[in-house]
Formats: structure tokens, sequence, C-alpha cells
């Protein structure tokens, strides 16, 4: 049996370069080993979907073999987004799904979004114990029956039913090239707007831009076209496409939390609490002090975050990344078109410009930082900054590294579960108080590097 490197089971998905830690013969294995774990389990389907990625293709049809030889029914979706096969799962009333996809990577990158409970997609332990399994190889052997299944008008209608646009808007859509582009235009198609489409062709090259809108680098072109064009606003989304990002009527850019603060608001007579994980800005708990909804933050992940919005029963919540999540006229899963036309909806029942309904929300001032570090010290730097801070008697929250809370602003020290960085975030009202921050907790940060 083929060696699958312990490096490719991740926080929330298993994901590495192709041809090294992805190979035609891993993505087989993974196949029978997941159809082994989950009929353990007791289930006797998975729907299986891949993105648009070169190498989706070949791998889903080496993940399939593998399924099938284990004995698991395998209903095949083909080329979709995520949110396609999520909402799959719910149409057909499955726990068990693999998205083959790596999200918003660079395109050497692949990897598989898997699930095999009612929470939705594995992490953390769920994903360490499929890895133990797996490298057990005590396998199951079978003949898996093999369906095709075309989820895209079920999916089109679920959308349709769901969205009333009150007056026609316009809307510059960038896809970036990645897999949005295979629904985006039969989605957009049946409302009635002006759209501008930027990028929306397939092609796993990724040849204009990286396909992720949290990074305001990727969302220049789209900034230039609507400030250029003079429309209402521009929506993009990453390679999956179950994330979205924005810019403004005037071509400014903003990040997911905004787009939070906006629906809540909107939402505001059918909130009681908003979900959002502790990179959001102090600016959203503003609002929902504003709008008398309780402000609730939990830790980063779309795993997590969608997991919280079942258990916790919310209506609305997301993610700063760009995952949104409705449970009030859809399903509950993050789609990040669906998400573009709830803003677009949104919009159309006001008569007031995007710019001046954000232009009504706190500014701060705010820095982002990615700080290398040995990961094996993660935690010791998290924990030591943990002291520090209980030592000052600093308001804070621990439910995902450090978030320590000001009047005027906040400071978050957190491990990536993704790669051997801190992530951290400073926030304040002024750009002098934000450089107090920044330097205290940077000053720290050094220190406790330096002594360990």
């Amino acid at each position: 049996m083929v060696n699958i490197k312990d490096s490719l089971f991740k926080e929330y998905d298993l994901r590495g370069i192709v041809g090294d830690e992805i190979t035609g013969d891993v993505s087989y294995k993974i196949g029978l080993g997941y159809g082994s774990y989950v009929q353990e389990k007791g289930y006797t389907r998975v729907v299986v979907g891949f993105d648009n990625r070169l190498s989706s293709k070949y791998l889903t049809d080496k993940l399939i073999s593998g399924l099938l030889d284990s004995g698991i029914n395998v209903i095949n979706i083909g080329l979709v987004t995520t949110p396609m096969l999520y909402f799959a799962k719910y149409k057909l009333g499955l726990d068990t799904g693999i998205m083959v996809t790596a999200s918003h990577n660079p395109k050497e990158y692949n990897g598989y979004k898997v699930s095999f409970d009612s929470i939705g997609n594995a992490y953390g332990e769920k994903i360490r114990n499929l890895r133990d399994y797996i490298k057990r190889e005590d396998f199951l052997s079978g003949k898996g029956i093999l369906t095709n299944y075309d989820i895209k008008e079920e999916y089109l209608n679920e959308i349709k039913k769901s969205i009333d646009i009150k007056r026609r808007l316009k809307v510059v859509v960038d896809s970036g090239n990645g897999t949005a582009s295979v629904i985006v235009k039969d989605v957009f198609n049946m409302f009635d707007i002006d759209i501008e489409y930027l990028y929306c062709e397939s092609d796993g090259n990724f040849p204009n831009h990286h396909p992720d809108p949290s990074k305001e680098e990727n969302m220049k072109e789209l900034k230039r076209k609507v400030f250029e064009l003079g429309y209402d606003l521009g929506v993009a989304f990453d390679g999956d496409a179950d994330r979205v990002g924005f810019v403004d009527n005037l071509g400014n850019y903003y990040s997911a939390d905004y787009y939070l603060a906006l629906l809540s608001t909107y939402m505001k007579d059918k909130l009681d609490r908003l979900l959002f994980d502790v990179k959001c800005s102090k600016m959203l708990i503003d609002s929902c002090n504003d709008n008398s909804i309780e402000p609730c933050i939990y830790k980063t992940g779309a795993s997590y975050t969608n997991k919280e919005m079942k258990e916790g029963d919310y209506t609305l919540g997301g993610e700063y990344s760009g995952h949104i999540f409705f449970r009030d006229k859809w399903p509950g899963f993050d789609d990040g078109i669906y998400a573009s036309l709830r803003l677009i909806e949104m919009l159309s029942n006001t008569e007031e410009k995007l710019s001046d309904l954000i232009s009504k929300y706190n500014h701060y001032e705010n820095e982002y930082v990615e700080y290398p570090i040995d990961i094996t010290k993660k935690d010791i730097i998290v924990n030591r900054v943990l002291d520090y801070v209980k030592d000052k008697d600093y308001n804070y929250l621990d439910i995902d590294g450090v978030r320590i809370e000001f009047n005027d602003g906040f400071a978050l020290i957190r491990g990536s579960n993704t790669q051997p960085i801190l992530t951290l975030r400073f926030e304040a009202n002024t750009k002098v108080r934000l450089d107090e921050i920044k330097i205290e907790f940077m000053d720290l940060i050094d220190s406790i590097v330096d002594s360990i």
C-alpha cells in the first residue's frame, strides 16, 4: 500500500501538493479508507463532487475507485462548487460526502473536504481519527454501485425560491476563474440584475488572480471595474465558491465582518443573536449592540462555525474570511454565490447606496500580521500571552487563541490551524492607539520567542 503523509491531514480537511502529498494512489487509498470507515459507522452511500482544478477529475476518479472497492455506494455529482455538494447532501438526506477541492490554495494543491455525521465537514479530532484509521489499513472489501446525479436544476430552484429582488441593480461578478464559473451565470440569469462578468470562465490555472476574496490584492480588478462602470457593488468568490467578498459602489473593499453588520442590521427583527469568529472587528460588536442583537464570538474555522450554527440554533452567522451561514430561508450551509444574492436582495429594498450604509458603522484602524514561528511552539507562545494578560487583569476571550478586549479596540493572538504562523489582529479607534496596542503585544511575543 502507498504511504500517506501525516502532513496531508489538516485541521479542517485533507490538503496537499499534487504529485507529492497527493497522487492517484493516495486518492484511491483515501477512498478505500473513507468508505470502510463510514460503513463501520452504518452508512451505505456517499456523495462525491470535485472542483475545477486541473487535477480534480483524475483524483476524483481514483477516489471513487477506492470507495467502490470498499463496498460503499457512490453518488457522483461531478464538477460542482462545494456548496452544491452541501446542497446535494441536504437534498438526498445524507451525512456522508467528499468534495475534492483545495479551496483557494494555489493551483498545484488539491484536497478533500470530508463529512461523516450530521454536523457537517469533519475537523480537528475527527480528521485525526480518520487519519489513524486509514494508516491502520484494515479496510473492507466489496463492490459498491456508482450512480451519476445532476444536482444543478434542484440547486438553482432552491436559490430562486429564496431570493426576492425588489429593484434592478448593477453588479460586477468576479469568479477568479474558479469553480463558481461553472454555475454563476446560470444563477444570476434567473434574476433581474445588470451583470458585468469578470473572470467567469472556468480555468484551473487561475490566470488572472488568486481566487481568494479575503485578500484585498485579489480584488483590484473588481474594485476598478465597479468604480469605472459606476455600478452598485461588486462580489467575488473563492476557488470552490463557499466564500464571498464584496466592494461597494465606490470600489472600496470591505472584509466580511462588514457584510455581517449589513445583513444583521437588515435582518434585526428576525435576530436575537449573531455568531461570528474572533477575527471580526469591534465594529460588528458595536453594530449588534446598537440593534439589540447579542454578539456571540466563536473560534475561527468554517467547520466550527457550521457546527455552532446548528447546535446553537442561530439564524445568521459567519467568519471574517467570508464564510456566511443563513438558516432562515436557506438550508444553513455556507455558499458564496447565495450570500452575494442576499446582499443584493438587501440593497434592492433600499434606495441608499452601499457606501452610505457602510458609513453608518463605527470605523476602527486595524492591522493584520502573520508572525512566522516554529509550529511546535505555538501553544507555548499563546499560553504565555494568556499568562501576561491575566497578570495585567485585561478583559479577554480564550476560545481561540487570546483576544484582548479594550474599550477602544482589541488585540488577537492565535496560532494558525493551517500554517506555521501566529495570526495577529490589532484594532483601535485611532492610529496612535493602534500602534500602542500593536507595540505592546509584538514586543511581548518577540520576548517570548527569544526566551524559548
